[in-house]
């Protein structure tokens, strides 16, 4: 289990209201068949018991129809930048292609995508625009939006994927360090969407995560945030270092990003304390686009222990 300040804002059994956010944790010691490979039928069953808790029960088939229709065309954002030590596994991709088809989702209507096709490869993934099958494509080779985007302080060029052909998106980031940002999770993820990234990593990346997280392409269409953490990194991220790299076994599930957000990077500087490093604070890398995604002017979501529901489970 994690330390007090998680089990203490689980605490108190209050149903969850529009004012707090939920996120769940959910582990389970049998993942993992070796050092980096899982088992699938584990993951998926983790999934759909995170899933359960998220959303107070249910089968994991109505939930995804709650989410989903057939009418949807559901793209969902991997993070293969670290290769196959640090990437969305595919493990959990396929349990949340599963639950897509379970509710009545084309294969079709299913698009696994990042920024580049040599980082889905890498992470062990097949490039494939198969008409009828799941498509698998980097936006080196499905594209960028023509046009800028121009929003706050953004001025980039979106995939096509989330700008033209998405109804609804899946996040399905990593849970790791990262040596500007402090971190990267669920909101860092989404700088894979546009073609211009290393702009925007000044001041660690404040605001422009938040700005980016804020446009109606991104923040209307996301509906679930499934962060990969069967491995997680606690620090010389975003490239994947094993010396850092801990088996967390678990996923984090939410439909507030930035909760998650702030939870994965409270767990990641507990682990960074154990390991004797100092803070992302005191290292001069505090993540606070976190903390602006939650402001007034961004409205993203909750970045506040008091106001986030934690459940944890251990399958």
């Amino acid at each position: 289990m994690f330390s007090k300040w998680l089990t203490s804002a689980a605490a108190g059994g209050c149903a969850p209201s529009l004012s707090r956010a939920r996120v769940v944790i959910v582990q389970s010691d049998s993942v993992r068949t070796t050092k980096n490979r899982f088992d699938a039928k584990v993951v998926e069953k983790v999934l759909d018991e995170g899933l359960r808790a998220l959303f107070h029960g249910g089968t994991s088939t109505s939930i995804w129809r709650q989410l989903f229709s057939s009418e949807d065309v559901v793209a969902i954002k991997l993070n293969c930048i670290a290769g196959r030590g640090l990437s969305s596994n595919k493990e959990v991709v396929r349990a949340i292609v599963s639950g897509l088809r379970s509710a009545g989702v084309k294969s079709e209507n299913i698009i696994l995508f990042d920024r580049m096709g040599q980082d889905l490869r890498r992470a062990g993934y097949r490039i494939s625009t198969v008409r009828g099958q799941v498509r698998c494509v980097g936006n080196d080779r499905i594209g960028y939006s023509r046009d800028l985007l121009m929003h706050k302080s953004i001025g980039s060029m979106v995939s096509r994927v989330v700008s033209e052909y998405a109804t609804a998106i899946i996040n399905v980031p990593v849970l790791k360090d990262h040596g500007i940002a402090g971190v990267s999770i669920g909101m860092k993820n989404f700088f894979g969407v546009i073609h211009n990234p290393n702009k925007y990593h000044i001041n660690a990346c404040d605001p422009y995560v938040a700005d980016l997280c804020s446009h109606p392409w991104i923040k209307d269409k996301l509906r679930l945030t499934i962060c990969d953490a069967l491995t997680a990194q606690f620090e010389g991220g975003p490239p994947y270092m094993p010396q850092w790299a801990w088996p967390f076994n678990g996923l984090l599930i939410s439909q507030d990003m930035v909760a998650l957000d702030y939870v994965g990077w409270q767990i990641i500087e507990k682990k960074r304390k154990q390991a004797g490093l100092k803070s992302l604070r005191e290292v001069g890398r505090e993540p606070k686009y976190i903390l602006t995604a939650a402001d007034q002017d961004h409205r993203l979501g909750v970045a506040d222990l008091k106001s986030i529901e934690i459940k944890q489970l251990k399958i």
